[in-house]
């Protein structure tokens, strides 16, 4: 997956700065564009009546989302409920965010320390 492969290259390299909130932000706007590509996709409203339903959601908040006419990223709000963050990672997403605090944590156990001095 290429993106798996950007975040990952991307993350390692700027490892040694502070950016936590900037990738925080970064996933929530990757995120947000995920699920703008997965509504442009489901291109009809039948299509887009049958994914939504697969999640559980009443009926009547289902038809209100597959026939709602505002723009591509507009609609991205309201498939917060139907797209999770957990159903997102479950595609294979990781987040940078995830990924850099585990990098960071890598590092911080791996750091060499000169005898007889502690790390703190």
């Amino acid at each position: 997956m290429k993106l798996t492969q950007f975040i990952r290259g991307w993350v390692n390299y700027f490892v040694m700065a502070d950016m936590k909130q900037l990738l925080r932000s970064t996933d929530e706007w990757l995120r947000r564009r995920i699920r703008a590509i997965y509504w442009k996709q489901w291109k009809k409203v039948k299509t887009k009546y049958r994914m939504i339903r697969k999640f559980g959601l009443p009926e009547w908040k289902v038809h209100e989302m597959a026939n709602c006419r505002k723009g591509i990223w507009r609609s991205t709000m309201m498939l917060n409920s139907v797209l999770t963050n957990k159903i997102i990672a479950s595609f294979g997403y990781l987040t940078m965010t995830d990924y850099y605090l585990k990098v960071c944590e890598n590092k911080l156990k791996n750091r060499h320390v000169p005898n007889g001095m502690h790390a703190t």
